[in-house]
């Protein structure tokens, strides 16, 4: 290969060449597994990248798929051995966190340990990585009466560790993270204006020392990227080896997509918003006045109750 990958983008990239070279043969993952002796669990689990196959059992594997240049399959027989290197058990793969999670935020949380860039466009509040306890805790809060408490305790120690994997990472230079806020986010007060207070001004703090680059979408820009759809754009690896995952929750649904035109197709379109919206300095501009007006806020209610 002409770069070192981790284990992890090595075997999305295999499942992914796996399933696209099933799907151009029209084979079933039903076929492929009976010619090739397997269960169909085997299968699925390959192509979902839950287990990882070996060099031995991949060859017989993209001959019968009809992949026959030889540059592909060493490449892929690379990416098999290295995809099946022991990795130390990660925060979101213990117990205590998988089984409170969805399969699609899993995926999520293991991308975004490995991103290269990650792109977030929220049109409703602060980025899960980007929030400090006590905002996560308040917007976690309105989903009391949904979810039960272990999962809600679980979403809120995940949402603190990746903040801090996210963080450091891009503290060291080792992830572009990308942020692009609608105007709504800056004015809804998610916890009331001393919590939101301090949110603000994490975030304006992340931005002025360029861990983040933070951009605001006016109301005024009538462009958006989606009609109403916040999403995590990740790019795993680099140059023509690099790939993209896309992530997005409705509500209590969330799902990972990771077709190409689709992901392509955000991210062209984030890059042309994000170019036609407010810039870093324009944006921590708004971000200090707003925070003034909330601490005026703050500063009457005290006096109202004296």
């Amino acid at each position: 290969m002409a770069e070192e990958v981790s284990p992890t983008v090595a075997r999305r990239r295999l499942r992914l060449a796996v399933r696209d070279a099933r799907e151009r043969a029209k084979l079933t993952q039903l076929e492929v597994a009976e010619q090739m002796e397997w269960s169909l669990s085997k299968v699925i689990r390959i192509e979902n990248g839950d287990v990882s196959i070996s060099p031995n059992d991949l060859r017989p594997l993209l001959s019968y798929l009809g992949v026959k240049d030889k540059n592909v399959i060493a490449g892929l027989v690379a990416d098999a051995r290295v995809a099946r290197t022991r990795q130390r058990q990660a925060w979101y793969q213990t117990p205590e966190i998988r089984e409170h999670i969805t399969e699609p935020m899993r995926r999520l949380f293991e991308y975004e340990a490995e991103a290269s860039v990650v792109r977030y466009y929220y049109v409703n509040f602060i980025p899960g990585p980007l929030q400090t306890h006590d905002y996560a805790d308040a917007l976690m809060a309105r989903y009391e009466e949904e979810l039960p408490p272990d999962l809600v305790r679980v979403r809120l120690e995940s949402r603190q560790l990746r903040r801090q994997t996210l963080l450091t990472r891009a503290e060291a230079g080792d992830i572009d993270v990308r942020v692009l806020l609608d105007e709504s986010v800056f004015m809804r007060p998610i916890g009331g204006p001393e919590i939101f207070a301090a949110q603000l001004r994490d975030i304006e703090d992340l931005s002025r020392r360029r861990i983040v680059k933070l951009r605001l979408m006016p109301f005024a820009v009538e462009a958006a990227v989606t009609n109403n759809a916040s999403f995590d754009l990740l790019t795993l690896g680099t140059g023509q080896d690099a790939g993209e995952v896309l992530y997005r929750e409705t509500g209590l649904r969330d799902e990972t997509v990771e077709d190409i035109s689709s992901t392509s197709r955000h991210r062209e379109r984030y890059d042309l918003v994000w170019q036609e919206v407010a810039d870093e300095e324009d944006t921590i501009d708004f971000i200090r006045k707003r925070i003034e007006n909330l601490d005026a806020t703050i500063s009457n209610r005290q006096g109202d109750r004296q």
